[in-house]
């Protein structure tokens, strides 16, 4: 039989009828041949996603009642105690939270599986360029020479140190890869040498949740000792006795630095001295020494004020005092030279000025001016030596390092790049002519110098090498440009791209941003980036409000009740390098992690079509519910960066650009998600009922898809290679997009 129903061998008279009706069922069988054809063509071109079956999370309606307002939420379910994360025998609960982060993981390999080769390939090109033996350049201190470095493919850093005057020996004090093995996690915390460089104290983390235990080691020796201390925030300072440590605890639920403890070598944890408990649960607290290593000081902070004690490193059972009493509004950080305390303080100073106080009279009334506060300039930060002050200032937005003399003589360090960064690090040297600084921009990969302050020549240690003979940064080039916000204020962006690539719309465009805390996002090189640059990839950093480039103001309008500038200042930063040629909608992209992350939420709720794709890492993205419960860690002193929303006007301003609360039936960007099982910053479960929440509602067939490590938290894989594996993802997700397959 044929496919017509017709006898192959069958005798057919040959009427003109009848040949009429065998054509006409010919054609019909070649239109539903081509229908057939057009149809299997047609699924078979369908995105991978769209072939498999999305996770749909159950809804379990939770009414959640404040200020006479009802919300609904039908993913409240998902967020489980610490309890019963560390049951061993999952509840119900538990069980069903797992089964879906699994599921969506699941779904990512499934719908992402065709990228893998892409993965791998991104992965292995990222990872070649970086030095498998490396080293850090040496920093002096008390007769050592301290530096960390890697083996051969090593994950994990091995902590050494040499004698200066010795015959060059390596100390081994740290052996990050045997101390990381059978770990799924391993985090090392601080590392503090005793005055008489023969005892270590380290923290380790294990877990992921940034709570700590400090081991002690006996350098000598090699031994460790029994002492033991849990639930620190990671770092110890000792007294110059060398047998009395000061330390940090967490509170156990909300993991605020809430507690010092005086520990004595040899004795147990449970016989630790409190020697402080700071009860404001918008304040944490830590210990630190004075560079002089003359005091030790306690700090006590939140976003608004601070306050510092103080006691002589010579007595550790002494009496502490306080330099100066909060206050609110009132911010301040000292250091110790000579017969002062040069204090860098807002006091009647919105981008800051330097101050000095003597020891013996601390209190406000006594500072006076050693930098006197500017309009134009906002002051970072300071660097103590026995001949000069070295200030770190940012101008127009760019970091400047600036070197006097203290009998008044006075230049800037020039830099050249048109965005950059530069900042002091690893002086603990005072009597000393010679400063250290590190160097980058977004061509420049990370550079430290050795300048003097004298002569003003300078000489490079290191660089961080490019392991890439194509690589030249002469390949590439980078801009500062100004977008116009709304309200007419100017957003600078800087950029960077492969020379070469001319402006047009189609061009792919990564736009980053973070804009929260007065955090400022530097212009700094990344070799990995390099991997979307080759492929025809424009990098941008959008320089918003909530940061802190243009000085206080950014910040102070990029927060609480002005924290929508934000998100617009984003918005119009992406609308900017669309109008001006450099990409179009079809093919820009937006990135940003944790608060950054939070700003991802925002901006699809509020411009979705002007993005073709989004990744979400670890995004803070419920923040009604979370700023509500004072139980989740880091909630109550945030009070100050986002508003309590137990107050109407804050809880009304919050909601209305809470990305959670805000998902809405109507077409998405294509979205990616990232989060960890144990994050202790962001839990889990926000970004996890966000997805749920988009998937449900959203109206357009765009991949949504979340990556949920199962062993990690905020900051991801702790292994030096192990973390581009997502960042592999990321690329491969972005470069999937626009149809790049290698």
């Amino acid at each position: 039989m044929s496919l017509l129903g017709i006898p192959y061998k069958s005798k057919i008279t040959k009427s003109p009828l009848f040949t009429n009706q065998i054509t006409i069922m010919k054609k019909t069988f070649y239109f539903i041949v081509a229908l057939f054809l057009i149809f299997t063509s047609c699924k078979e071109s369908k995105p991978a996603h769209l072939l498999i079956d999305a996770p749909i999370a159950k809804k379990i309606p939770k009414s959640l009642t404040i200020h006479g307002d009802t919300r609904i939420d039908d993913y409240f379910w998902m967020r489980l105690s610490d309890e019963q994360k560390n049951a061993k025998i999952p509840d119900q609960q538990t069980q069903d939270v797992l089964d879906y982060l699994n599921a969506e993981n699941d779904y990512l390999n499934k719908v992402m599986k065709h990228t893998e080769p892409l993965q791998k390939k991104l992965y292995d090109e990222i990872t070649s360029r970086i030095k498998k033996d490396d080293q850090s350049v040496p920093v002096n201190d008390n007769g050592y020479s301290y530096y960390i470095r890697f083996e051969e493919g090593g994950d994990y850093a091995l902590y050494c140190r040499k004698k200066i005057d010795g015959d060059g020996t390596e100390e081994i004090m740290i052996n990050g890869p045997k101390m990381a093995k059978g770990h799924a996690y391993f985090g090392i915390g601080g590392q503090a040498v005793s005055p008489n460089n023969k005892l270590m104290a380290y923290g380790i983390d294990t877990v992921s949740r940034r709570s700590y235990t400090i081991y002690f080691k006996n350098l000598e020796t090699g031994e460790t000792l029994t002492d033991k201390l849990s639930n620190t925030s990671g770092s110890a300072t000792w007294a110059n006795d060398n047998k009395t440590i000061f330390y940090t605890t967490k509170d156990p639920e909300t993991l605020r630095t809430n507690k010092i403890y005086k520990h004595l070598l040899g004795t147990d944890q449970s016989a630790d001295v409190l020697v402080y408990e700071e009860k404001d649960e918008t304040f944490s607290c830590g210990v630190f020494k004075s560079k002089s290593k003359a005091y030790l000081m306690i700090e006590s902070s939140q976003t608004l004020s601070s306050e510092y004690q103080y006691l002589d490193a010579n007595t550790p059972d002494g009496e502490w005092k306080i330099i100066q009493p909060r206050e609110r509004n009132l911010e301040y950080q000292p250091d110790h030279f000579g017969d002062y305390f040069y204090i860098k303080t807002n006091l009647n100073a919105k981008n800051f000025k330097l101050v000095k106080t003597p020891v013996k009279a601390t209190s406000k009334e006594n500072w006076t001016d050693v930098i006197p506060h500017r309009e134009a300039v906002f002051l970072e930060d300071f660097d103590l030596f026995k001949d000069f002050l070295v200030v770190e200032e940012r101008l127009s937005g760019l970091q400047t390092i600036r070197v006097m003399k203290w009998d008044g003589d006075e230049h800037y360090i020039k830099f050249n790049d048109p965005a950059y960064s530069a900042y002091t690090r690893g002086n603990l040297d005072f009597d000393t002519d010679l400063l250290r600084y590190n160097y980058s921009s977004l061509t420049t990969p990370n550079s430290t110098y050795e300048y003097n302050m004298n002569t003003k020549e300078q000489v490079l240690l290191k660089q961080d090498e490019v392991l890439d003979a194509s690589f030249s940064s002469d390949n590439y080039t980078s801009e500062r440009l100004y977008a116009t916000a709304k309200d007419g204020t100017k957003i600078p962006i800087s950029l960077v791209f492969k020379k070469g690539v001319e402006k047009s719309a189609e061009n792919p465009l990564l736009l980053y941003s973070y804009g929260s805390y007065g955090y400022s996002t530097e212009p700094t090189f990344d070799s990995g980036r390099l991997s979307l640059l080759d492929r025809g990839f424009i990098y941008a950093i959008a320089h918003i409000r909530g940061g802190q480039e243009m000085g206080r103001d950014w910040y102070e309008n990029g927060k609480l009740l002005k924290k929508k500038n934000t998100f617009t200042d984003f918005i119009d930063a992406g609308e900017f390098l669309v109008n001006e040629g450099f990409t179009s909608s079809k093919h820009l992209y937006a990135f940003g992690g944790s608060a950054g992350g939070l700003l991802m939420g925002a901006i699809v709720n509020m411009k979705p079509t002007l993005w073709n794709g989004v990744i979400a890492a670890v995004p803070f993205v419920d923040v009604v519910s979370t700023m509500l419960d004072e139980t989740i860690p880091l909630t109550t002193f945030e009070f100050d960066e986002w508003g309590n929303p137990k107050d109407k006007e804050y809880y009304d301003y919050m909601k209305s650009y809470s990305p959670y609360d805000n998902v809405e039936a109507k077409a998405y960007p294509n979205i990616l998600v990232t989060t960890g099982y144990w994050d202790s910053q962001v839990q889990y479960w926000e970004p996890a009922k966000w997805v749920a929440k988009l998937r449900d509602l959203k109206t357009d067939n765009n991949l949504l898809i979340m990556d949920c490590n199962m062993e990690t938290g905020h900051g991801g894989a702790s292994g030096r290679f192990e973390k581009y594996k997502r960042t592999a993802l990321f690329y491969a997700f972005l470069l999937d997009l626009e149809n790049i397959k290698e």
